[in-house]
């Protein structure tokens, strides 16, 4: 299991916005600060940093998603805080449910519903209404 990722950030104030608002609808809170470092917690774990330094190449990072509403609220979260889009939400062939938006350095932030737990989880019944006879 991996303690936990760091990723590099010019500007630690547009990225905490960013974070705080893309991440929110996976269950993430930002709850930690140090100096240009800020952590997030989800589930009890601080699994995700981010800290001010020089950004090279940009970097992939995947979150995990509960259900695809939580993959398609992610997507409007993160543009709306001024993330661009990198691809929208919808399914990928032999991978899941994922949308991907680039941050404020570049990097590639997706999160995703794999097609196992898709499939794992029970659908929905749909009840027909009866016609009403007058």
């Amino acid at each position: 299991m991996i303690e936990h990722v760091s990723l590099r950030c010019r500007d630690p104030g547009a990225s905490s916005k960013f974070y705080q608002r893309a991440l929110a609808p996976l269950g993430y809170q930002m709850d930690k600060e140090y100096d240009d470092a800020f952590g997030f917690i989800q589930g009890g774990r601080h699994d995700f940093w981010v800290t001010a330094g020089t950004v090279g190449t940009p970097s992939h990072l995947a979150f995990h998603a509960d259900d695809e509403a939580a993959v398609d609220t992610f997507y409007r979260a993160a543009l709306d805080a001024g993330g661009k889009d990198n691809g929208a939400p919808g399914p990928r062939k032999n991978y899941g449910y994922a949308a991907f938006v680039l941050d404020p350095d570049g990097h590639n932030i997706e999160a995703v519903v794999w097609d196992e737990e898709l499939k794992a989880k029970p659908k929905a019944k749909r009840t027909r209404r009866r016609k009403r006879r007058l």
